[in-house]
């Protein structure tokens, strides 16, 4: 066990070095290629939930008042949008909505898949900025807010696996096995 830790924490400190040490460009290749690693597995389930399961939440056990699939994918997406403005300085691009869920007018599965998509490039936007200047900067995120550029760019990659697993859920109940499982 002692190995495991001191091996996993060789590995963190020598990543840590290699990231604050690396160029702008390997900062910047770095956030985006774990945006990418998340946004895959992300679109992959939202392309494979079939569009008339988008409106599907669980309804035996603990789960009153939980998003909808088709929610869970609109907050990723807004979510993606509102901490990638605030990284790139930038006006929020789209409307929050109620709960985060996004604008009122995105129904169907093919809108929302886009959605999705484009929260994405516009992550890969922020995750791009994203130099070896100005990744600690602290930037405003809402009234008597501030947080890093780092911290921003890193929660489209940790709420989004929050919520694919979530979704993971769902389309288990509903007998579609995930994308990144079949492999």
């Amino acid at each position: 066990m002692k190995r495991i830790l001191g091996t996993s924490l060789l590995f963190t400190v020598l990543a840590l070095q290699s990231v604050t040490a690396a160029p702008a460009l390997s900062i910047a290749k770095f956030c985006d290629a774990s945006i990418s690693q998340v946004e895959g597995e992300v679109v992959a389930l939202a392309e494979a939930m079939p569009s008339d399961k988008y409106e599907f939440a669980p309804t035996s056990g603990d789960f009153k008042g939980v998003r909808t699939f088709a929610q869970q994918m609109l907050h990723i997406a807004t979510v993606n949008y509102s901490v990638s403005a605030a990284a790139l300085g930038e006006k929020m691009p789209v409307t929050v909505g109620k709960g985060e869920n996004g604008p009122d007018g995105i129904k169907t599965k093919e809108a929302i898949v886009k959605y999705l998509k484009d929260s994405f490039a516009y992550a890969h936007k922020a995750a791009n900025s994203i130099t070896a200047e100005n990744y600690m900067e602290m930037v405003k995120t809402g009234p008597n807010r501030t947080s890093t550029r780092a911290a921003l760019i890193a929660e489209p990659v940790w709420h989004s696996n929050d919520h694919y697993g979530q979704a993971v859920v769902y389309a288990r109940m509903n007998g579609i096995v995930p994308p990144a499982s079949r492999r």
